[in-house]
């Protein structure tokens, strides 16, 4: 796919995100300048049961030219105190890593695949950041918390 092909595909789903009619109301989603490449993503958390509940995230998704043929790179801006966020902000989470990667152990069934959309790669941000997966860490301090310290893991998230 060429990159008119990948910024056709791009525009296109960047209008029935943003549509009000369509649109997921947990995300607010705005271009960098006007680069379909550059995505600037506000989450809110509106599970009443997640501990990040009442809270909106700044983040930011980078497309690449041959989308979606390779997934895009995500980054909490800046970054939260969470499992699965690493101290830069990057987040893991398997969906956005390309299959038969050699430094994951991830089924391929559930790593990138082009029949993937921004929107379902969007709702597994939000599931995995309301509801964390501690036994594949990105940030391990964060893990135990969430484990061991519940009540410090609450207090570190409502400082931030």
């Amino acid at each position: 796919m060429s990159s008119s092909s990948a910024a056709s595909l791009l525009l296109r789903q960047y209008r029935d995100l943003t549509d009000p009619e369509k649109g997921l109301r947990a995300f607010h989603i705005e271009l960098e300048g006007d680069n379909i490449f550059t995505w600037n993503i506000g989450i809110a958390v509106l599970n009443k049961d997640s501990a990040y509940y009442g809270g909106y995230f700044r983040s930011q998704m980078k497309f690449p030219q041959d989308f979606p043929f390779s997934p895009p790179k995500f980054q909490f801006t800046p970054a939260i105190y969470h499992p699965n966020i690493y101290r830069d902000g990057k987040l893991c989470i398997s969906i956005l890593h390309q299959p038969g990667d050699p430094t994951s152990d991830e089924p391929e069934s559930e790593t990138w695949s082009p029949a993937q959309s921004v929107e379902s790669v969007l709702i597994s941000i939000l599931s995995l950041l309301e509801d964390p997966n501690p036994s594949s860490p990105a940030n391990v301090d964060a893990s135990l918390d969430y484990r061991k310290n519940p009540d410090t893991y609450k207090k570190k998230i409502a400082e931030e």
